[in-house]
């Protein structure tokens, strides 16, 4: 047996977990199968003998090819393949008849379609496929704090809970708000009331080679990592003078955006009215990717 025909049966073996993982996410039979298709080409570019977990590695790639399937479809504004549109005309495929009938039901489809891209994704995952969140940051392209608490939003709205889209929205725009309020006025004594003692900044290798070429103008040094509430706080008092509020994947955070053109992000997680971490965003694709409301 050749070698890709060994590959071709490993990932057969797999495609039984795929599909059930994409057709969660999309609610799509046809769109399931897709992304399956996808990950099947994506892993036949790759060299799979470098690949350690093969399961994971397919469930990781099957799961940005939604995310990104998702994102497509929210920006066109597209309706989803509804779920009769879906049925089986035939009882002859007794796999689509499995998938369906091991999937989640039309309620749990109608619910998840109400969440925003990187919420589904990491509740699916994380809830339905026991996923850790450290594994899911990379997916969603947030920490794993983040990760974590956009799975337990879409937690709430799942399990019934009322929206409280406006009221969360309304609590953290008071807490980034005054964050922003005490960066420009250079109060170090209130950023350091707003932040948690153990906070964490976090910045991409864009922020970071952003703030070394300016820092002959006086920006401060940005590491990709930096922790406490003092070092946090000394980074952003006196400055974001030019950053306005935002929302971030449908949390309040900061933008700078220059003529309209986002350049760099601010997306906090925030726990108990403090700020126990904030991701600094300035790389362009993954800047684009996101869904921002100024």
């Amino acid at each position: 047996m050749s070698e890709k025909e060994i590959l071709a049966e490993r990932f057969e073996a797999s495609r039984g977990h795929l599909r059930a993982v994409a057709y969660r996410m999309l609610g799509s039979v046809s769109e399931a199968d897709d992304a399956v298709q996808e990950s099947w080409l994506r892993l036949a570019r790759t060299d799979a003998s470098a690949v350690e977990n093969f399961r994971g590695w397919l469930t990781t790639t099957v799961a940005r090819i939604c995310l990104d399937m998702l994102r497509a479809r929210k920006a066109r504004r597209e309706e989803p393949i509804g779920v009769d549109a879906e049925a089986i005309a035939s009882g002859d495929d007794v796999e689509k008849e499995a998938l369906i009938a091991d999937s989640v039901g039309v309620a749990m489809l109608v619910v998840l379609e109400t969440l925003a891209p990187a919420e589904r994704v990491a509740f699916v995952l994380h809830d339905m496929f026991n996923l850790p969140f450290d594994e899911i940051a990379p997916i969603v392209g947030r920490t794993s704090a983040a990760a974590r608490q956009l799975a337990s939003r879409a937690r709430r709205r799942v399990q019934g809970a009322p929206p409280s889209t406006e009221l969360d929205q309304a609590r953290q725009r008071k807490v980034v708000g005054a964050f922003l309020a005490a960066a420009r006025d250079d109060d170090f004594s209130k950023l350091l009331a707003l932040l948690d003692p153990d906070v964490v900044l976090r910045a991409d290798a864009a922020a970071v080679a952003a703030s070394l070429a300016r820092a002959a103008a006086g920006a401060p040094a940005l590491a990709p990592e930096i922790r406490g509430h003092q070092a946090v706080a000394k980074t952003f008092s006196g400055r974001a003078q030019a950053a306005q509020l935002a929302v971030v994947e449908g949390n309040v955070g900061l933008v700078f955006a220059p003529g309209g053109r986002p350049m760099a992000v601010f997306d906090f997680v925030i726990e108990d009215d403090r700020i126990v971490e904030i991701n600094l965003l300035a790389d362009r694709t993954a800047i684009a990717a996101l869904e921002l409301a100024f």
